[in-house]
């Protein structure tokens, strides 16, 4: 099934020519948008009430991909799955033909870890950080639909490397979030620290009686 799915989406590249230019860099380079995304929820985060817990998620949105994309790796060498243009004649390939191995895909696990990430913040967050995490959620569903599309991946790669990515980061946070929430609260009570956990908030005019 997981090949049947991977030649209809190679079928439907073969026919979208147009297509190709963005597939192509959103495929190789579209990963760098989360980095931005986990930034733009940090940043959001510091306006909160109780901005350092929410600030603590958004850390741990950058330290959960990382270490997310980390275990990863043993994985990937552990399942040995080949890339499906290495064992499938004649498919459109639109990037570089990598030696690694497919399973899971590293962009998907990145986008998964990241996007999960951005739910935990918008959970302590703000309505803007609810609809900075919907956005991700789409940009990661096109990444993986992207990784497909150029024929570097099947299917089932990119939907384990967002499953994968997102329980990575989930499992973390629920381990990790008291000591996490408690450092940046302590750090919050550092001046030159602070406007990194707690925005500064403009001072209320009052009217003249």
């Amino acid at each position: 099934m997981d090949t049947s799915f991977y030649k209809d989406v190679n079928h439907f590249a073969i026919h979208t020519a147009w297509l190709h230019g963005f597939m192509k860099l959103y495929a190789t380079d579209g990963v760098g948008i989360f980095a931005v995304l986990v930034l733009a929820g940090w940043w959001l985060a510091r306006y909160r009430p109780d901005a350092p817990r929410a600030v603590a998620a958004s850390g741990w949105a950058a330290i959960g991909t990382v270490v997310a994309v980390g275990l990863n790796q043993p994985l990937v060498s552990a399942v040995h799955r080949a890339r499906p243009y290495s064992v499938l004649p004649h498919v459109e390939v639109l990037v570089s033909r990598s030696h690694d191995y497919s399973f899971p895909s590293d962009h998907s696990v990145t986008a998964g870890a990241v996007v999960a990430g951005l739910w935990i913040i918008a959970h302590y967050g703000t309505k803007a950080t609810r609809w900075l995490a919907a956005a991700g959620t789409i940009l990661a569903l096109l990444l993986a639909f992207s990784r497909v599309y150029v024929g570097a991946h099947y299917p089932g790669d990119v939907t384990a490397g967002l499953l994968y990515g997102a329980a990575i980061s989930v499992a973390g946070w629920l381990l990790l979030r008291r000591a996490l929430s408690y450092l940046a609260n302590r750090a919050a009570q550092i001046s030159p620290v602070r406007p990194l956990i707690i925005a500064s908030q403009p001072a209320h005019r009052t009217r003249a009686a």
